[in-house]
């Protein structure tokens, strides 16, 4: 199985991908192996292996036909939108992604309380009563997060939200860019506690179907996590 080094699971496979397709191993206008058979290769899962596509896609090395495969793009393809995992490293680049988070997230969730059906709520509180499990058990909640966040997104029955929710992937939770993440005056176990009781907030405004207490929440949060992040002290991942 493949050996990860510490930090970012997707952007570690994102390199070996980038690295076989210069080095001609994959070649132009060839089909990438599947998501089973990478998930199989790399021993991660489901949601690692597409945000490493989603990757690969939004910086122009391959293009996904429909009901087909992924494919290898000539190399003159021109560069699409990409922030790279390195310049995440310090916490002012973090800070900039929770600004964009703002800029995105708010809305997604008054579209999302506005269009939300069932499955989409069960997801939601899934992925709150994994991400509480994991803290309670000292384990990493991320993915969790992810997927709560995630969710909401799907449920806006938008494909492009959820399609950029997909590429920034990992990019979305600073934590995965720190080593250490202790706040002024609270435990890192505290504050993901605080983290998991706003999304309880969020999910029930998009519960109820309430745009705005939804908009007001998910600012909330977002901002909360801003300004925690600006008081606090962490050291970059290596």
């Amino acid at each position: 199985m493949f050996e990860f080094r510490r930090g970012s699971l997707s952007e570690q496979i994102v390199e070996v991908m980038q690295k076989r397709i210069q080095d001609g191993e994959y070649a132009v206008g060839e089909k990438l192996p599947s998501e089973h058979v990478l998930i199989g290769e790399f021993g991660v899962s489901r949601t690692v292996v597409r945000e490493a596509i989603a990757n690969l896609r939004a910086s122009g090395l391959v293009v996904a036909r429909q009901g087909v495969g992924v494919f290898v793009q000539p190399h003159s393809q021109p560069q699409s939108f990409r922030i790279e995992g390195a310049d995440l490293a310090a916490v002012n680049e973090a800070v900039s992604v929770l600004e964009l988070r703002i800029a995105l997230e708010v809305e997604t969730a008054a579209l999302a309380a506005a269009r939300r059906e069932q499955p989409h709520l069960d997801a939601m509180k899934e992925a709150m009563m994994t991400m509480a499990s994991a803290i309670s058990r000292g384990e990493d909640s991320i993915q969790a997060d992810l997927s709560f966040h995630r969710a909401i997104a799907e449920a806006t029955g938008n494909q492009h939200f959820l399609k950029l929710f997909n590429y920034l992937g990992e990019l979305l939770i600073p934590r995965t860019k720190l080593r250490t993440f202790e706040l002024t005056g609270q435990s890192l176990q505290n504050y993901l506690d605080r983290v998991n009781r706003e999304h309880e907030q969020i999910y029930s405004a998009i519960e109820q179907r309430d745009g705005e207490s939804a908009r007001g929440a998910m600012r909330l949060h977002l901002i909360g996590s801003k300004e925690r992040l600006q008081r606090g002290t962490a050291t970059p991942a290596e």
